[in-house]
């Protein structure tokens, strides 16, 4: 193994990396400072980065993740060049194609394939190489006889488009991306991650930032977590990206100050309850001490040890666990069939509307389906301190064959800030018994029928 490790070539070394702003109270104190008319400081130091190790290696994928103002977009842009240090060093060993800005070196007089021409130049190409490539540049734009047309004549999606094709198609050792692949309608962000996935399996070097998780889950073998300008930490996918939901909410250890106020109502909803609505999915809450059938004795649910939880805890996940359609206790579901996941909820203190939220991942980290109480709008009632309730979700499992974990949480809003009480995270191990697997997450259940078409024309 330590061999293996040495043998490994740095692609990217960043050290004690820092990005600093000047922040002046007005232009006139901006004005002093650069004539050098005041020798009192007037303006505050902002960091974007602040004292930032990384090092990426030829081949690696590697996510950068954080909110809103944590330094992914400026990480990036010093490392390609487009802005300096202010400390600390960035070493890069190949060359680099950048998905950041698209389009920002296009000349808006100019046709399309002029600015193929004057980007190429810009990136180093001589006019022959761009030649060679002009034909796959094209294609993959797909925009027509617009490419003869001047840019400023575009539509949005048709910019973004030929702006990406030039620079997905230079044939780079390491690819820079900054939420570039969400670009075009849907046909073409299907080209893009297909192009994506050539990369990674010609073994590019790629560096890829996105609020899109389940993208990063899916396609990085490495994640670093920035917040703030400060590098939290790094590991994979998904101790990244559970500790980044932590961050988001403020109750990451190292997380300093709350950064809920950093993100917009979608990111908030995901976080309380992950991407999609269950599939017939009912869901009910009732008082732990009413009459409630009990599951019957079978298979003892999976749970997971080395669980990952955090929250408030004005209310509290006291017990859960999976039941089957016949009601018993059960980590192994039949594709198809419907099964209950309980949770009983302790409340340590009054709480005006909890939602109740589950989310089943794979076990890549990949956010699979889930919902909660609130979209389902199955509870929207206060609870008293010292009460406790069972809440049950079921719903009919058509996932595809395999092993699954599942996620727990209450949470609710508090003069509309957002509050998690508590999260328990991969708390079950659930597994999907299947005689049929189709493509992709889940089946469809389709129903097939062949006819000749004569026969369908009434043709004898």
């Amino acid at each position: 193994m330590f061999g293996r490790e040495m043998e490994k070539k740095i692609a990217i070394q960043v050290k004690e990396l820092e990005k600093a702003y000047k922040l002046y109270n007005k232009p006139s104190d901006r004005m002093k400072e650069a004539l050098g008319l005041s020798r009192q400081k007037r303006y505050k130091e902002h960091y974007a980065l602040k004292g930032v190790n990384a090092t990426i290696y030829q081949g690696e994928t590697v996510g950068i993740i954080g909110t809103n103002g944590s330094g992914k977009s400026t990480i990036l842009k010093i490392i390609t060049g487009v802005l300096n240090p202010s400390r600390g060093s960035v070493e890069v060993a190949g060359r680099i194609s950048a998905l950041l800005e698209l389009g920002a070196g296009f000349n808006m007089e100019y046709n399309g394939i002029e600015n193929v021409y004057l980007n190429g130049t810009m990136i180093g190409f001589s006019e022959k190489e761009i030649d060679e490539r002009l034909d796959d540049i094209l294609d993959f734009a797909d925009i027509g006889d617009y490419v003869y047309q001047p840019v400023k004549t575009y539509s949005s999606g048709m910019f973004v488009r030929l702006a990406f094709a030039v620079a997905i198609n230079i044939d780079p050792e390491i690819l820079i991306v900054d939420e570039a692949l969400s670009v075009g309608d849907v046909f073409f962000q299907a080209k893009c991650y297909h192009k994506f996935e050539e990369f990674k399996k010609m073994g590019k070097t790629i560096v890829f930032v996105s609020h899109d998780l389940s993208s990063i889950s899916k396609y990085c073998d490495r994640v670093i977590l920035l917040n703030q300008g400060i590098k939290l930490g790094e590991g994979s996918p998904k101790e990244m990206i559970d500790a980044y939901k932590q961050v988001l909410v403020g109750q990451y250890p190292a997380s300093g100050e709350k950064d809920a106020d950093l993100l917009n109502d979608r990111e908030i909803r995901e976080a309380a309850a992950g991407r999609g609505r269950g599939k017939n999915t009912g869901t009910k809450v009732s008082d732990k001490n009413s009459e409630e059938k009990k599951p019957a004795a079978g298979n003892a649910t999976v749970k997971n040890p080395e669980l990952l939880e955090y929250g408030t805890r004005a209310a509290v996940i006291e017990d859960y666990y999976v039941t089957d359609e016949e009601g018993r206790s059960s980590s192994a579901i039949l594709k198809g069939q419907r099964c209950s996941v309980h949770m009983v909820v302790r409340f340590e203190e009054d709480i005006q509307e909890p939602i109740f939220a589950f989310t089943i991942k794979n076990i890549k980290g990949v956010e699979i389906t889930g919902t909660n109480t609130m979209v389902e709008k199955a509870f929207l009632e206060p609870v008293e301190k010292g009460r406790c309730k069972h809440i049950t979700f079921t719903q009919k499992i058509d996932l595809q064959g395999g092993e699954y974990l599942l996620s727990l949480g209450v949470t609710g809003y508090e003069n509309e800030d957002f509050q998690v009480y508590h999260r328990l995270y991969d708390v079950l191990e659930l597994t999907v018994i299947s005689d049929k697997d189709t493509v992709g997450y889940y089946d469809t259940n389709s129903r097939i029928t062949v006819t000749d078409e004569e026969e369908k024309a009434g043709v004898s």
